[in-house]
Parts: structure tokens; sequence; C-alpha cells
């Protein structure tokens, strides 16, 4: 795996641990939906286990901002990936309501699109530190472009339990092997970062801290973004997916495809984010990508037809994740090297506790049969964060690309 110029080795583990994580993300995200309707549970109680999971994930990510700069990464991440190895084990073994949810709070299950689990601000902080300046932001579009790569590879796997079916297994069955499959993928990324340097046994030039100077921008920004998290979690890929079966009867292996294709055009995006970020700076990159990205999700929500729906969603796919590598460098840019971890952290946070109330309130606003409301709603809340970061932080120098 080829690495920009000035960047440590060690960041390849970290590269492929987040490509591992994100395949089996990719085909749990329309699986789980899948499952728990096979299970006899309804719309309600998958947008719950979907608020669970998120704000599981923000408890998670708050400790480590509070008080993980006492332990080593090394050693936090070596946790995470037990506690993913744990997740998918169970979620293949229990069938009632009360049980998965559970799971779905304390585990590492991702419903969204983007990564929301605790691996997040312990692989962002590691990453910071293997390189500087344009460098860091291309390294960062790197780990958001192979995620979403193999998160598409990922989604093509849910036709895997269709072809399991034909095999003898029962379609529940064949998607509860999937979870099993998910849980090893978590032994296997405790087996890679057992090779990651342990920091502790040599000195860092800027040793991670609690927030100090940069706290004022830092809270600005968490606020800022947990309004755009807030309005993605109304439609993450879960309920995207709950959404195509219900509006146009979608099969699984056609949602399988479509998700793959989205995941390919969002991989693209990332992977032109550094160079657009280059010529018109970070917050107009994520602010001129989004807004006509959520345009095209309120468009969908009103389209006649199925073709003219993924159409508009391609588009939407096309644009709307170019602004998390160049978001992931602005807030390293603008904090001191020992806060980096913890404005990771407390950035991601606020994300994640915003994501968390929403999924619920999309599958009710589903439940009720009010198909277009998640979508809409997702759209018009996301271009008022657009319009309210730029006029924040838009005379803010960072450098073009942090």
């Amino acid at each position: 795996m080829l690495l920009p110029a000035g960047v440590a080795p060690e960041a390849r583990l970290l590269l492929i641990g987040r490509a591992l994580r994100a395949f089996t993300d990719g085909y749990v995200a329309i699986l789980l939906p899948a499952y728990l309707l096979a299970l006899g549970l309804g719309k309600w109680e998958i947008g719950l286990i979907s608020t669970a999971t998120l704000l599981g994930s923000a408890l998670m990510t708050l400790a480590v901002g509070q008080w993980g700069h006492r332990a080593p990464q090394r050693r936090l991440l070596l946790a995470a990936a037990w506690l993913m190895a744990v997740t998918g084990l169970l979620l293949a073994g229990f069938s009632d309501f009360w049980p998965l949810l559970v799971i779905a709070f304390v585990g590492t299950m991702n419903p969204s699109s983007g990564d929301v689990s605790v691996f997040l601000p312990l692989e962002h902080a590691r990453l910071a530190e293997t390189a500087h300046g344009e460098a860091r932001t291309f390294l960062f579009a790197r780990y958001t472009f192979i995620g979403a790569l193999c998160a598409a590879a990922g989604s093509l796997a849910t036709g895997i339990p269709d072809l399991l079916a034909h095999d003898g297994f029962t379609r529940l069955d064949a998607i509860r092997a999937m979870f099993v499959a998910y849980g090893l993928t978590g032994i296997a990324i405790f087996l890679l970062y057992r090779t990651l340097p342990n920091h502790q046994v040599h000195a860092q030039a800027a040793p991670p801290t609690p927030l100090g100077p940069s706290r004022a921008i830092v809270i600005k920004l968490a606020a800022l973004f947990s309004v755009d998290a807030f309005a993605g979690g109304l439609l993450v890929n879960t309920l995207l997916a709950l959404w195509l079966f219900e509006r146009f009867d979608l099969s699984l292996a056609a949602a399988g495809s479509f998700f793959f294709w989205a995941g390919l055009f969002t991989a693209s995006s990332q992977l032109a984010a550094p160079w657009v970020a280059r010529r018109i700076g970070l917050i107009n990159t994520m602010v001129f990508t989004h807004i006509p990205a959520n345009v095209s999700l309120i468009l969908a929500a009103l389209a006649p037809s199925l073709e003219w729906a993924l159409a508009l969603l391609l588009l939407r796919s096309l644009l709307s994740q170019m602004d998390v590598p160049t978001r992931s460098a602005f807030v390293m840019a603008v904090v001191t090297p020992a806060e980096r971890a913890a404005a990771a952290s407390f950035t991601a946070v606020p994300r994640s506790l915003a994501a968390a109330a929403s999924p619920a309130i999309g599958g009710a606003l589903l439940a009720a049969g009010w198909l277009a409301a998640p979508l809409v709603a997702c759209g018009a809340l996301k271009i008022a964060y657009d319009l309210a970061i730029w006029r924040a932080f838009r005379h803010l120098k960072t450098g073009r690309t942090g």
C-alpha cells in the first residue's frame, strides 16, 4: 500500500486496519435491517438499535477524549479490536430485542456510511503523528478513500447470504454467519495492531494532553458538527436501505449493488478532496461540495421512480463525503499537536451524540408512513450546517490544505 512522501511506515498498518473495518461495515449496515426484520422486529426497533449503537460509540469516544491520554493509544486500539470481535459474535448469537439493544450500545457496530466507532479518534491521532502539513491532508484523504472503497466492496458481500441459502443454510443463519465474519475481522485487526510501535518506549515530541489553548475553537466546531451529524443520523445507511426496501421494494442484492456504486463514487470524491482543497481551501471544499449533495438528497425523496431516486442518490454520493478528509485535516490544523487526540475525540463525541438521537426519529417517521420526511429533513439541516460553518470559519487561515 503506497504512502504519500514524508509519512511514517506505521501509517500503513492503520490504513489496513481501516480497510478491514470498512469492508465489514459495508455489509453490516445493509444486512442489519434485513436481519432485524427477519427476527420479527419493526422499523421503530431498527431505529432504536441504530440509536443505541451511535450513543454507545459516542460515550466510549468521550471516555477516550477525557481519560485516553493516560493510556497508550496502542493499548486502546487493541481493546477496541477485541470489542469488535465480541460484538460480531454476540450479534450472531442473540435474537431478542433487548439483548441486541445492549450489544448495539456497548459494541462497535456501525449503521452509518461513515466511521463513528471508538477506533476513529484513536486512529486519527496516530495518523496525525505520522505526517505533517500537506502530507497529513493527503494521508487523511487516503484513509477516508480506502474506507469508502472497502465499504463499497463490502456492500457486494450482502449477496453472500443468498448464495449460502442455496447451499442448505436458512437465510437467517446465513446472515448470522456474516456477523460471525465481522467478529473474526476484529481478531484479525487485533493481531495487526499488535505490531504497532508502542510510543511509551520512546519520547514523543508532543505527548497527548487534554484540551487547553484550542478549547474555544474545538467547542465551536463540535457544536456545528453536531448539527451535521444529527441530520445524517436521520438517514444512516441502515435506514436508507430500509427506505429503499419500503419505497421501491428493492431486493437485498439490488440494494447491495446500489451501495457498491455509491461507495465507489464516494471514494472517488474523497480522493479528489486534497486537490480541491489545495485550490480553494479546506472550508470552501467542505461547504461548496456539500450543498449540491444535500439538494440532490431532497430531490431524491420526491423522485417519481426508482431510476430517478437512485441517480440522485448516486450524485449525492459523488459529493457528500468530500468534506470528510478536509474536515479531519482542518481540525488537526487548528489545534496544537499535543491536543490532537483530545480534539479528535471532542469533535467526534457531539457528532456521535447528535447522530445517536436521530435514527430513532428517522425510524419512527418511516414507521408512520412518512417516507420522504427523513430525506428532506436530513438535506435541509445539512444545508443549514454548511452555511453556518462557512460563515463562522471562512476567514480562518490554515493554509490551503492544512
